[in-house]
């Protein structure tokens, strides 16, 4: 009951009963479930307001439902949710002007260089973490974040050791200039290990772009998903990161999740969809995994460079529309940070 292949796309085919909408996406065709009427409010559920989904955005919200299902005016659909939902609209934040952007060469080796930050104190919860510390990947986007009781060198120190252990030693570190990131352990640690610090100046933090945004949705969707129990925030952590990870950046074109590891997460999506389709994904050997990843990175990267060339010029002229740099001069007096010695 499969019928004829037509010369363009998107088209439509009718199998085991089930109607598919075959489309273009992200290079590639993929065969979307359409989803009958009396099922979008379950997917618009699990793509925005649950809290492996952490409220996103519309734009995100759509970009991870259409990867997997198709329906007619789902886009209209998604953007009316998202507006309407009840959380999002106690818990936005007013943004900020924005700082002068500095660009920096484009990476594209996974974790190569890592760009961390520490947000808090927070709320303290109740297994008595006040502090997240984030760590960010310049070439695929991936997030990490790490709920810590104290924000010293020592404890960030440990985390950047644990995070070498899945993914290698970093080339370069870029942060502020925090107090744990300026102390003498981190920086024997750096030296020790042959890793180039960067810093973002006092008057430029917006040279570390890409964790300051991120920062601020990882707060916002903490906002969110624990509107009801302020001290569980680090326990939903981790499904929040999950909601990061398997959404396209604009950036990149590509989830963080895909670009790391050549293939996308199965999600809340994906299970309603086999539930639906009443079977599971197929499975692949390892020889046809490490062939298609192989594929499928010589097929992306090109266009991952090409994207994040663009985002960066766009986000450069962005930022720096309402920007006032401010310029020294040999001579200039100024103030300089002198670390503490506590941490």
């Amino acid at each position: 009951d499969v019928l004829p292949r037509p010369h363009t796309i998107p088209y439509f085919v009718v199998e085991k009963g089930l109607l598919y909408c075959v489309a273009q996406r992200r290079g590639e065709e993929k065969k979307l479930l359409v989803v009958p009427r009396g099922k979008t409010e379950t997917v618009l559920e699990l793509a925005h307001s649950h809290p492996m989904a952490g409220h996103l955005g519309a734009a995100n919200t759509t970009q991870r439902i259409r990867d997997r299902f198709h329906w007619p005016g789902m886009e209209a659909e998604v953007r009316g949710f998202c507006q309407a939902c009840p959380t999002c609209q106690v818990t936005s934040p007013r943004t900020p002007p924005p700082n002068p952007l500095i660009l920096l060469p484009i990476i594209e080796v996974p974790f190569k260089r890592i760009g961390m930050d520490i947000i808090g104190p927070l709320p303290r919860s109740a297994q008595g973490h006040e502090h997240i510390l984030v760590i960010v990947d310049y070439a695929t986007r991936y997030p990490e974040a790490v709920p810590l009781r104290k924000a010293t060198a020592k404890s960030i120190a440990q985390e950047l050791f644990l995070l070498a252990s899945r993914v290698g030693l970093p080339s370069e570190i870029l942060t502020d200039q925090g107090t744990p990131f300026m102390s003498r352990l981190m920086a024997d640690l750096c030296r020790l290990l042959r890793v180039k610090q960067l810093r973002t100046t006092v008057y430029h933090p917006q040279t570390d772009g890409l964790v300051e945004r991120f920062n601020q949705t990882l707060k916002q969707m903490l906002r969110r998903v624990t509107a009801e129990d302020k001290r569980d925030w680090d326990l939903l952590l981790p499904y929040v990161l999950f909601g990061i990870r398997e959404v396209p950046q604009a950036s990149t074109g590509f989830t963080p999740f895909e670009l790391l590891f050549s293939r996308q997460p199965r999600g809340l999506l994906d299970v309603a969809r086999e539930a639906w389709e009443q079977q599971p994904a197929p499975h692949r050997t390892v020889i046809e995994h490490v062939r298609q990843m192989r594929e499928r990175i010589d097929r992306v990267m090109p266009l991952v460079r090409e994207h994040l060339s663009k985002a960066q010029q766009a986000q450069q002229h962005h930022y720096n529309r309402a920007a006032q740099p401010r310029e020294f001069q040999p001579g200039d007096r100024v103030m300089v940070l002198v670390p503490s010695s506590a941490c």
